[in-house]
C-alpha cells in the first residue's frame, strides 16, 4: 500500500479522537446539552471500515455515531453544529449528536434507538438489487444489538434474498453497564451469522489495517452477488456509556489492559517501526489535525445562535417527498 492509505488511516482515527476528545470539553463547559455517546480507543474499527467503502456504500450507524461519521467524510464543523442545535448542522440542529445524516457522504444517519438502523441498512441493501446497483449498505450495530429481534430478522431476510449488506458488529465488550460476555449465550457473536448461512468473521477492532483487510474482503465478497456477510470487530471503549456514566462497573487495571491497546498509538508505532513515517512527520499530521478540528469547534461555536425558526422546522417535518 502506499504511503497516502497509511496517512489517510492515520488522520482519520486523528480526527475521530480529537472530535471526541473536543466534544467532551465542550459538554463540560456547558456549551452542549443533552447526553453524547463518545466512542474514544474504538478509531480503528471506524477508519478500517470507511477506508474500504467505496464513495457510493451506504451507512447507517448506530448512536455512537461520530467516528463512523467523520470516518465517512462529513465535515466536522456541521456535526458540532448540528450538537449546537445550529441550522448549519448535519439535520438543521435538530437531531443532536445521536441522529447525524449526511446523504451527501451516503450516511444514513443513526438512531437513539438500539439496533434500529441494522432494518434500514438492509432495505438500502434491497433497493441496491432490485436497481442493478453494485454499492453495498453497512449495518453498524453493537454487541448489545445483537440480542434485539429486528437484527436476527434482518439479517434472516438478507441471507434469503442475498442482498448486498455488511453486518459490522463493533463489539466494546459493554453494553451500558452490562458486560457482553454476560449478557451474550456464544464467545464471539460472529459465529451466530453461520445460522444466517452468511460467513463471519471476529477481527481486532484496534488494528486498523486487521479491520481494513477483513472489510474488503466482505466487500468484495458482497458486491460478487454471494449475499451479506459479518464482521465482528472487538475493541474497548475508553470513555462510559454516556458522559454521565462513572464505570463503576470496571476495574482499574481493565482499563489499563486495554490503554496498552489504544489504536493509534500501536498504529503510530507500527509505522515508526517499519520506516514509514518519521517521529517527526507523525508529530506534525496530529497536530494540523487538533488544529483542524479545533477551528471547526470555534467556528461552529460562533455560529451557534443560528438557528432555525420554529415554523422552518415545521416545514421540514411536513416537507413532500422528493420527485
Amino acid at each position: 500500500m502506499e504511503k497516502a492509505f497509511y496517512h489517510d488511516a492515520l488522520r482519520l482515527m486523528l480526527d475521530s479522537r480529537y472530535f471526541e476528545e473536543k466534544t467532551e470539553e465542550l459538554f463540560k463547559a456547558g456549551l452542549i446539552h443533552g447526553t453524547t455517546h463518545l466512542a474514544n480507543g474504538q478509531e480503528a474499527s471506524q477508519a478500517g471500515l470507511c477506508l474500504a467503502l467505496d464513495k457510493e456504500d451506504w451507512i447507517v450507524p448506530t448512536h455512537r455515531c461520530h467516528g463512523f461519521t467523520v470516518c465517512k467524510g462529513s465535515d466536522p464543523f456541521a456535526m458540532f453544529s448540528e450538537m449546537f442545535g445550529s441550522s448549519h448542522g448535519l439535520a438543521k440542529g435538530l437531531g443532536g449528536s445521536m441522529h447525524m445524516p449526511d446523504k451527501a457522504h451516503c450516511n444514513l444517519g443513526s438512531s437513539a434507538v438500539v439496533g434500529s438502523g441494522v432494518p434500514l441498512a438492509v432495505g438500502i441493501a434491497w433497493y441496491f438489487k432490485r436497481s442493478g446497483i453494485n454499492n453495498a449498505s453497512v449495518a453498524i450495530f453493537g454487541d448489545g444489538a445483537t440480542s434485539r429481534g429486528s437484527v436476527h430478522e434482518s439479517m434472516n431476510l438478507s441471507s434469503v434474498w442475498k442482498l448486498p449488506v455488511l453486518f459490522f458488529c463493533e463489539n466494546n465488550l459493554y453494553g451500558m453497564s452490562a458486560s457482553s460476555s454476560d449478557m451474550i449465550s456464544i464467545k464471539r457473536i460472529s459465529d451466530r451469522a453461520a445460522s444466517y448461512s452468511m460467513p463471519g468473521v471476529t477481527v481486532d477492532g484496534n488494528n486498523v489495517l486487521e479491520v481494513y483487510e477483513a472489510c474488503k474482503k466482505a466487500l468484495s465478497h458482497i458486491k460478487e452477488g454471494n449475499g451479506p456477510y459479518f464482521i465482528e470487530a472487538l475493541t474497548y471503549r475508553t470513555k462510559g456509556h454516556s458522559k454521565s456514566d462513572r464505570r463503576l462497573y470496571r476495574t482499574a487495571e481493565e482499563e489499563a489492559f486495554w490503554a496498552q491497546k489504544d489504536p493509534i498509538l500501536n498504529f503510530e508505532t507500527f509505522l515508526l517501526g517499519e520506516g514509514l513515517f518519521t517521529e517527526e512527520e507523525i508529530r506534525n499530521i496530529e497536530k494540523e489535525r487538533k488544529e483542524y478540528i479545533n477551528e471547526c469547534a470555534e467556528r461552529a461555536l460562533s455560529m451557534a445562535s443560528d438557528r432555525l425558526t420554529p415554523e422552518e422546522a415545521m416545514a421540514f417535518v411536513y416537507a413532500g417527498e422528493e420527485a
